[in-house]
């Protein structure tokens, strides 16, 4: 239920005393992933277009300067280009793939179309005395593996750079103006396919740019709380909560800020995990002790979703009940001033058109729906400078157990999208059991924390079966277990074999209705993680 209103992806930190980065996206689908490396060092970053105005970057005032992959070709006419003041502001800047290629072109050196393309694995060669870029990495291996993605190639630096690093087939696979302390590489030290990349980004941010890695979840919390004292001031706020780890999260912190001044509301859509709402009202009545409005609406959804076959339908039901319960929640909240959302950086990050930056949109979103344009509220949004590994780490630093905040995620339509096909009491009851089965074992054989997400599909196809000397025609159960960093590319999660016949033993003979187990192991892409 998040609304996007937002008209810049520019997030300042809370405090000006932490050093940081700005990274300018120049399309490329991991550049995200450069962001979460540079805080995972410990330093604030910050994501703009690459066309992003030089006063939003200044008024940053970036100690480096990240410029991202992309798609486009610097041969290529209008092709993205980087400001160019960005190389004379005396600041550390670093290319990466792309970035490398627009940054060598607009100081005076060529690109040209590669005779032969690198896509995949490569190595990397660099001199016996290597560039500090590359301190403390070439002791571990003569050749450390890097990951290419590339048709072009730089091949003519300009003044005052040199070659620090080459591959097989790319002459100029790492380069520098040590002097100006510019640099970039043709590799991506963002993903985890270059082993040594997370080092390679801490020797430019902390040892070339002399950042200070003191950004903290710890700081964040405390500088949080002061932020929305200051912002909402003696104002009631409405928060809507789902049991999911971001909402959760928001509700935790704004007590922590503004204790009572909060009220939560829970539409209860009949569409949650087994047991699941009694636990998301223990934990807000229980454990924060705040005030929560319980919307027991799962009666009307599901009359509402009564024959609905279409996936999509099935959202558009979903999302427009959730609003009219929503609504008539609020009223019953009594007057408020402002209302609370779980909006994250990835969220602030798409909902700005990146203009100019031919990337792709690979990921569909789950969400519930948007709240009415309409409401008169002002948002308060406290995570919105947050990913999501550190919206976690948020809620462990708030006391927020550890069984709401490492729980996999949890689409907003809930088990309606579990369930191929028209949704019944009869089915939602059959799916809940078995899932409740599948995750329980997970947690026994030490596999929950190992998979990113996992759960069980009600299929709408029935097989003949035997069961004891009858004969059965029930329904088939598809298991789903995937690995993932951020859920926008996934592996499924190789299982063991003897784990996954103990689970289908169990679901046949505790779950009736369920005759065959079969386990899901499709990759992201072709598929997607959801079934619908």
């Amino acid at each position: 239920m998040s609304a996007k209103a937002v008209k810049s992806a520019a997030v300042t930190p809370l405090r000006k005393t932490h050093d940081t980065v700005v990274i300018l996206d120049f399309g490329s689908q991991v550049t995200q992933l450069i962001a979460r490396r540079v805080r995972e060092i410990g330093v604030y970053s910050v994501l703009l277009p690459f066309n992003a105005p030089m006063a939003d970057i200044l008024k940053l005032n970036p100690k480096a300067i990240i410029l991202s992959g992309g798609p486009a070709s610097v041969t290529e006419k209008d092709s993205p280009r980087a400001h160019e003041e960005i190389f004379s502001l005396g600041i550390p800047v670093l290319g990466i793939c792309y970035g490398l290629q627009t940054m060598c072109e607009q100081l005076g050196g060529k690109v040209m179309s590669s005779p032969k393309r690198e896509f995949g694995r490569a190595h990397l060669t660099v001199d016996a005395s290597p560039s500090p870029l590359f301190a403390g990495i070439w002791g571990k291996s003569a050749r450390p593996v890097v990951w290419m993605s590339h048709g072009d190639s730089v091949s003519k630096l300009p003044a005052g750079f040199k070659t620090i690093g080459k591959s097989d087939t790319c002459a100029h696979a790492a380069v520098a103006d040590e002097k100006r302390k510019l640099y970039g590489v043709q590799f991506h030290p963002e993903v985890v396919h270059t082993p040594e990349g997370k080092q390679i980004i801490s020797n430019f941010i902390l040892n070339i740019a002399g950042c200070r890695n003191d950004w903290t979840m710890d700081a964040f919390k405390d500088e949080a709380i002061e932020a929305i004292r200051k912002q909402v001031g003696k104002e009631r706020v409405i928060c809507g909560v789902s049991g999911g780890v971001d909402s959760t999260v928001v509700a935790g912190l704004l007590h922590a800020a503004i204790g009572d001044q909060l009220t939560c509301i829970f539409v209860d859509t009949g569409l949650m995990r087994l047991n699941e709402s009694e636990e998301v009202v223990g934990l807000f009545r229980d454990h924060f002790n705040i005030p929560l409005i319980h919307e027991k609406s799962g009666d009307l959804f599901i009359s509402r979703l009564k024959g609905v076959s279409d996936p999509e339908q099935k959202r558009k039901i979903i999302g427009k009940t959730f609003i009219d319960v929503f609504e008539g929640a609020k009223k019953k909240a009594g007057e408020a001033a402002f209302l609370a959302q779980g909006t994250l950086y990835p969220d602030v990050i798409e909902s700005v058109s990146f203009s100019g930056a031919p990337t792709h949109t690979i990921k569909s979103h789950h969400n519930v729906g948007g709240l009415p344009k309409d409401m008169k509220f002002k948002l308060v949004e406290p995570l919105r400078s947050l990913f999501k590994d550190e919206v976690r780490a948020l809620g462990l630093a708030l006391g927020i157990p550890e069984k709401f905040i490492k729980r996999h995620p949890f689409p907003g339509p809930g088990l309606a999208i579990r369930i191929p096909g028209d949704i019944t009491e009869e089915k939602l009851d059959i799916l809940r059991r078995a899932d409740a089965i599948f995750i329980e074992e997970l947690h026994s054989a030490k596999l929950y924390d190992a998979t990113w997400q996992a759960f069980a599909v009600l299929l709408p196809v029935k097989t003949v079966g035997v069961m004891g000397d009858g004969r059965t025609y029930d329904s088939v159960l598809a298991l789903r277990a995937v690995t993932s960093v951020d859920g926008m590319t996934a592996d499924y999660a190789d299982l063991p074999h003897e784990f996954l016949g103990r689970v289908a033993v169990r679901l046949v003979n505790e779950v009736k209705g369920i005759n065959r187990v079969v386990y899901d192991i499709t990759s992201k892409p072709p598929g997607t993680i959801e079934w619908e």
